[in-house]
C-alpha cells in the first residue's frame, strides 16, 4: 500500500517527528492520493485530539507506518438527515432492540477490529489503534453506541467527539441491520443535544444510502473551524427516550 502511494505522489509528503509531531496544513494534502497528508508521528491522546481538531485522521494498513489523511472530499451526515428504509423500519418494529452508550467501549473497538468487512476493505484496526482509542475513551473524547437484543451485544459503533462534530471511526454488526440501528440511535442522541454533523470520513454507497453526502475539504474545514470550539455534553443514551424515538420514526414513517 505505502509504496504504491509514494510512487504515485505528485506532492511532497510530510514526515512527522515521533516524539513531537506537528501537522501541516490539511489543505496541503494530496489530491491524487485521496488526501494523504503525513507519515509518522504517534497515537498519543493529545496527538489524536490535535489531528481531529484540524480535520485529520489516521488510517493505515497492517504493514504500513502511521499514515494521516485529509481527503479532498469529505463524507458527512447531518443527524436530522438519517434515512431509514422501509425494510429497516419493519425490522425495528419486529425486534425490541436496546441501546446503550459507553457501557462496553473496549468491546466495541475489538469487535470492529474483527469485523470481516473491515478486513476486506483493507482498513485494519491494529492493536496500537485499539489501545489509542481506548485511551481517548478514558480521556472522555471517544464514545461508543451499543445495540443489544435479548441481552446480547449484536452491533455498535465508536468515534470521537470534537465540539459539535462526531467523527465516526468504525461500526460492526453480528446480525443484519444492527450497525444501522446504532447509527440511527446515534443521530437521535446527537440531535437531542445539538451536534451539527457526523464526520463519516470517506464516501461510500452504503453511507450515502443512509443519508450521508460528500462535501469539499474546504467546506468541511470551515464547518470544523466553528464547531470544534463548542462545548456539548455527550447525550444520555441509557434512558428509554432514545430507543422510543427510534421506534417512533419506524412506526410513523418519518425520515
Amino acid at each position: 500500500m505505502l509504496s504504491d502511494i509514494l510512487t504515485s505522489s505528485s506532492m511532497p509528503i510530510s514526515y512527522l517527528d515521533p516524539s513531537n509531531p506537528e501537522f501541516p496544513d490539511p489543505n496541503s494534502a494530496s489530491q491524487s492520493m485521496d488526501g494523504l497528508l503525513a507519515i509518522g508521528g504517534n497515537l498519543h491522546t493529545q496527538t489524536l485530539l490535535t489531528a481531529y481538531r484540524k480535520g485529520i485522521f489516521p488510517w493505515y494498513g497492517k504493514e504500513d507506518p502511521l499514515l494521516w489523511w485529509s481527503p479532498p472530499e469529505r463524507c458527512i451526515l447531518r443527524p436530522h438527515n438519517i434515512h431509514i428504509s422501509r425494510s429497516l423500519k419493519r425490522d425495528i418494529r419486529r425486534n425490541r432492540y436496546s441501546i446503550t452508550s459507553d457501557s462496553v467501549f473496549n468491546k466495541i473497538v475489538q469487535e470492529c477490529s474483527r469485523d470481516g468487512n473491515r478486513k476486506i476493505k483493507g482498513s485494519w484496526i491494529t492493536p496500537d489503534m485499539e489501545e489509542a482509542y481506548c485511551r481517548l475513551h478514558v480521556a472522555g473524547a471517544a464514545h461508543s453506541i451499543e445495540v443489544w437484543l435479548n441481552g446480547e451485544l449484536i452491533g455498535g459503533l465508536y468515534g470521537v467527539a470534537i465540539g459539535g462534530i462526531f467523527c465516526g471511526e468504525s461500526m460492526f454488526s453480528s446480525v443484519p441491520n444492527a450497525s444501522k440501528v446504532a447509527l440511527i440511535a446515534l443521530c437521535e442522541g446527537l440531535k437531542k443535544v445539538g451536534f451539527s454533523l457526523i464526520d463519516c470520513q470517506l464516501v461510500t454507497p452504503h453511507l450515502e444510502s443512509l443519508g450521508a453526502k460528500p462535501i469539499s475539504r474546504s467546506d468541511f474545514l470551515n464547518i470544523l473551524g466553528v464547531q470544534r470550539y463548542r462545548n456539548i455534553d455527550w447525550p444520555n443514551f441509557d434512558d428509554n427516550d432514545i430507543f422510543a424515538k427510534v421506534c417512533d420514526r419506524a412506526i410513523l414513517g418519518r425520515q
